[in-house]
């Protein structure tokens, strides 16, 4: 029996450690091909601004660099906390997001002491992330995806809130959400779990009207 619920252990960390390669492979290449679109469209500007300068059109440069200056601005998502570590992690998993056609809305500040390592600061926003990514893609009606991320200090508290659109495949099982996708998913929820508790932190899950929530209180 020991080593059958062993190799059960070792089953189910492997697919759960597959699944994290995916998903970073996944970001990785998103990111690889915004840059290549950075890129590409960086040329062509450049190839824009030279002509200008080579006919003397001096007006038509200035509007050009205004229009481009306004379009760059618009573009601009990436969101800046003042916590490297919760930029890297927000920045790479939104993005994957807004590439599977989930409008995001987010917003965040870190405090100047976080008290959490980087480790587990990972583990606490990419799994929240992660869950509400998959929970989003499963909607078939694209215009429904969304997230909302809400970072910052609350009551003097480091507070970490991820909504996101959801089906009715989540349900709860001896008091914790689960969903409809088995094996290692469960893992995401209770690595969540064991790093807030560690740090004598809160967390509150909410599931109605097709919105689940998540909030996550911290000491800071």
């Amino acid at each position: 029996m020991r080593g059958f619920l062993s190799w059960l252990v070792d089953r189910r960390l492997a697919v759960f450690q597959n699944d994290l390669i995916k998903k970073h492979y996944d970001e990785v290449r998103n990111m690889y091909r915004q840059m290549r679109g950075w890129r590409h469209d960086y040329h062509n500007h450049i190839q824009v601004i030279k002509a200008h300068l080579a006919l003397g059109r001096s007006e038509e440069l200035s509007a050009y660099l205004n229009e481009l200056d306004a379009d760059l601005t618009s573009v601009d998502t990436v969101l800046k906390s003042g916590n490297i570590i919760l930029d890297a992690i927000l920045n790479s998993k939104l993005s994957l997001a807004a590439a599977q056609n989930i409008r995001i809305n987010a917003k965040a500040a870190a405090p100047e002491m976080i008290g959490v390592s980087d480790v587990d600061l990972c583990v606490i926003v990419g799994n929240l992330l992660d869950n509400a990514m998959e929970a989003c893609v499963k909607l078939e009606d694209e215009r429904a995806r969304f997230i909302r991320v809400y970072i910052g200090n609350f009551k003097g508290q480091f507070y970490i809130s991820v909504s996101n659109a959801a089906g009715p495949e989540i349900r709860k099982h001896g008091g914790r959400y689960q969903t409809a996708k088995s094996g290692h998913h469960g893992f995401g929820l209770a690595r969540v779990d064991r790093v807030v508790q560690k740090y004598g932190g809160y967390v509150n899950r909410q599931n109605e009207d097709g919105v689940f929530a998540t909030e996550v209180m911290l000491p800071v």
